[in-house]
């Protein structure tokens, strides 16, 4: 399992001026709609088997079932590594470049701090990381970013002192006291606030929407066996982990049909699962962005955030911990 860190100094990993090249096997403010055509995504991802392929690229087989890489292959992935290289190897140059610097901690839930699990419901994470969590919210404000319903993240947490971005960022809470994080930076702009509980959920007006497809695909899905339906308050997860890849593109159809009738939602796919959301402009990148505003740190110059993350859903963090310049 490759686990993704992505830190705002990026400079510290890069070696070149150069774009770096796509990773091997893979591709590389809030309000509004995303601009897209669904109708050519779907039908895009209907010819030649589409789905099939897609659903198995957001599947990748576990390096160590891979066969051996050819010279060419060899060359790419060192390549790809030079520009991306292991966070553990470089830890104490990012120990370095976060001196004088307060360090903000995102965290994915699933495959991060729990492991996958077929049965979405019983992932839990073990004593011994839960009180790693506990002691790194006492040293660094931090924030757990899941797809997952954000009350049944804290479930299998149970840490009050964490912030909570759950349903990829549309449904975010802040801890039940006072931050003592609120006044940790030496920032020109930030002003000392009354503590407010946080509360933010952009895409309210969706619930009723959501619920109704989830109604939907709960009885699409009793017809495939090793389907799971599960409701994130604002997004819908279809796991299809325990379904047999024979069955993956009736199964994809079939989310599909029920999709197309409700032009507001989208289609996405994450690790084994297929997932239905609102088609506002929010991710975990934006919800990102949104939780270090909250805390007072935006536009600060010694900020250092660090987003940990193994879905291709951090991809929309890891692109705004890239950008970040302090």
């Amino acid at each position: 399992m490759s686990i993704t860190v992505a830190v705002s100094n990026s400079s510290i990993f890069a070696t070149t001026a150069q774009k770096p090249p796509p990773a091997p096997g893979g591709g590389g403010g809030g309000g509004g709609y995303i601009s897209i055509s669904r109708k050519k995504i779907l039908k895009d991802l209907d010819v030649n088997g589409g789905w099939i392929e897609s659903m198995r690229a957001s599947s990748p087989t576990h390096v160590k079932s891979l066969p051996s890489l050819s010279a060419s292959d060899d060359h790419h992935q060192n390549s790809w590594m030079l520009h991306h290289p292991s966070a553990l190897d470089m830890f104490d140059q990012i120990i370095e470049a976060s001196k004088g610097k307060q360090i903000v901690m995102f965290l994915d839930y699933d495959g991060t701090l729990s492991p996958i699990v077929e049965d979405p419901d019983k992932a839990f994470m073990s004593e011994a990381m839960r009180k790693t969590v506990k002691k790194l919210a006492s040293c660094f404000p931090t924030a757990i970013v899941s797809g997952r319903c954000r009350d049944k993240v804290y479930g299998f947490i149970r840490l009050a002192e964490l912030y909570y971005a759950g349903s990829h960022g549309m449904d975010i809470k802040g801890p039940t006291k006072s931050s003592k994080f609120k006044k940790a930076v030496s920032c020109q702009k930030l002003k000392k606030q009354t503590f407010k509980s946080l509360l933010f959920q952009p895409a309210s007006e969706f619930l009723p929407m959501i619920d109704e497809v989830y109604q939907q695909l709960v009885e699409k899905m009793k017809s495939t066996p090793g389907a799971k339906v599960e409701n994130n308050k604002f997004c819908i997860s279809v796991h299809f982990r325990c379904v047999d890849e024979k069955q993956w593109n009736d199964l994809a159809q079939e989310v599909k049909s029920v999709v197309k009738e409700y032009p507001m939602l989208r289609l996405t796919q994450g690790r084994k699962v297929l997932e239905i959301r609102p088609t506002i402009k929010w991710d975990k990148g934006k919800a990102l962005e949104f939780l270090l505003e909250s805390l007072g740190y935006a536009n600060c110059s010694d900020v250092f955030p660090i987003y940990i993350g193994d879905d291709r859903t951090d991809e929309d963090a890891f692109k705004v911990v890239k950008l970040i310049s302090f």
